[in-house]
Order: structure tokens, then sequence, then C-alpha cells
């Protein structure tokens, strides 16, 4: 009876389902190569975890252990969707001859999904953008905060998330604030009357930024205090001093424009407006007075 079992089971699962490309699939190899499957996608989030792991006692940043950990991942669930149609008993070259003609069908629909999943993959190996990383992408400054194979997704200031493909990233000029380190020139300009002391400007100007690089505490960067232009209504200046962060670089802006108007209004200087001189010739000055006497 239970060699009659066996037999059954034995045909059963020799039974070819269908043929791809010439190759026959049996239940049997189907099975397997589904089990196979299953053991790739447990097997490719083990290996992800553990280089997180591994990479952290190591001391690696939170952004380089986040791409070497998506590259393991991709590249094992590769391998293991390979191995599985192999178990099948479907041969690789052979289907994707049979499907070369698909292919070009499709090609041009799947474009742009090519495109973004090279781009995923030159990003996880280059790590020239990481998770973590503060960006300006089309105008936007954005903190990355997962790099995927197709797409990043990355947080605006303003609490709003963005889904950026990531071919965009590779084709376009991206500004990383944070590729090397995060130190970030803050600048801000201010004009001041023409009847002001400019000496004194300076050195109010020069000890605001001082106040505020020591409250920043970016060690080796120094503030720089410029007289930038001879504008229409005032003198301009401008005042460049380095933070740590550029994430909040609008709240650094604000305490810096803030430490300059405290700093002017004790010293008496006077932050200009903009003003309009208005010169009449003598014709009508006397135009002017005659009109002016007559209403009288």
């Amino acid at each position: 009876m239970w060699k009659q079992i066996v037999l059954g089971l034995s045909r059963a699962a020799n039974v070819t389902l269908f043929e791809i490309a010439g190759n026959r699939v049996t239940a049997a190899a189907l099975v397997t190569s589904l089990l196979v499957l299953l053991a790739t996608f447990w097997i490719a989030r083990w290996l992800r975890r553990l280089t997180e792991r591994t990479m952290e006692r190591l001391g690696t940043k939170p952004g380089t252990r986040g791409a070497a950990a998506g590259l393991v991942y991709y590249v094992s669930l590769l391998v293991g969707i390979g191995v599985s149609l192999e178990t099948a008993g479907i041969d690789l070259t052979g289907l994707f001859a049979a499907g070369a003609v698909f292919a070009v069908g499709i090609g041009f629909a799947m474009q742009s999904i090519a495109q973004n999943f090279v781009a995923g993959v030159i990003l996880l190996t280059e790590r020239a953008i990481k998770p973590g990383d503060v960006l300006e992408v089309d105008g936007h400054v954005v903190r990355v905060r997962e790099l995927g194979i197709r797409t990043t997704v990355a947080t605006t200031r303003n609490g709003e998330d963005l889904v950026i493909p990531n071919a965009l990233l590779i084709q376009t000029i991206v500004k990383n604030y944070t590729f090397e380190n995060s130190h970030y020139r803050v600048r801000v300009g201010v004009g001041v009357s023409y009847d002001s002391d400019m000496k004194q400007v300076r050195a109010t100007l020069e000890r605001v930024a001082e106040e505020m690089t020591e409250q920043w505490a970016v060690a080796g960067r120094s503030p720089q205090v410029f007289m930038t232009e001879f504008g229409d209504n005032a003198v301009l200046w401008e005042v460049a001093i380095w933070m740590g962060d550029p994430w909040h670089m609008p709240a650094a802006r604000s305490a810096l424009h803030e430490a300059i108007w405290e700093a002017f209004a004790r010293a008496g200087i006077v932050i200009a407006y903009p003003q309009l001189d208005l010169h009449l010739d003598r014709p009508a000055l006397e135009t002017l007075r005659t009109l002016g006497g007559r209403a009288a």
C-alpha cells in the first residue's frame, strides 16, 4: 500500500505542468522553486539585518549602514530569484532569448523604470547620497529618509514626504549639504544709512558674528563681514557665519537677524529703508509758488 502511495506521489511530482521556451516544468520543480523563493526573502532580510548590526558595531555612519544593507538585500534577492528559476527547470538563457521580442515591445514603456532601477544601484554603490543626508533637489531642501532601488523617500522642512525618482538624483545637479561634513554657511544682508559710522557698523557686525559663532560652536570656521555694495538708499553689508546643521538654517538665519537688529538698536545704528529725493528745477519751483499763492 505504502509503495503504491509513494509511486503515485512520484508520478504526480513528475507530471509536466507547462513548458517555457522548451523547458518542462514539473510539479515537484515548481514546489521546490517556491520554497527556494520563500527562503530567499527570509535570507535576504536576515542578511540585511546582519549587515546593519555588523557595521553598527564597527562604528559606521547610519547613512552608510543603510546603503550597504540595502545593496546586500537586493543582490541577495536577485541571486535567489535566479536560483529559484533554475530550480524550476527554467533555463534563464533560453528564457531571455525567447522573451527578446517581447522585451523590445515593452522596452519603451519600461524605460523610465529601468532608468530609476539602474540609478538606484549606482546610488547604493557610490554612496554619494545616503539616508540622513540633507539635499536640495528641484528647489526643495529635503532630508533623505530611505534610499530605495527605484525611488528615494525624503522629507521637507514642512514635514511633507516626497517620493523622488532615483534617475532625477543622478541626471540633475543635486546639492548635498552633508556630503563630507554638515557645516553650512548662513548669509544675512543688511543695509545702513549713508550717515552711519561705517567703522562702528563693521565692529558691531563682527561682534555679533563672533557671539553667534561661539553659540553655534563650529570649530575652525571663522565668520566674515563684508561691505558688499553702495545701494540706492543704503550701504549694504553681509554677515556670513558657519553653523553645524543645515537642516535648521531657517531658525539660525532668524536668530542672526534678531541679533543684528538688537545690536544696531543698542549702538544707535539706523537700518536704512527706501527713500526718494525729488529735485525740481527753478521754473518748476516758481510755478509751484505761484499756484500756492493763488490757493491761499
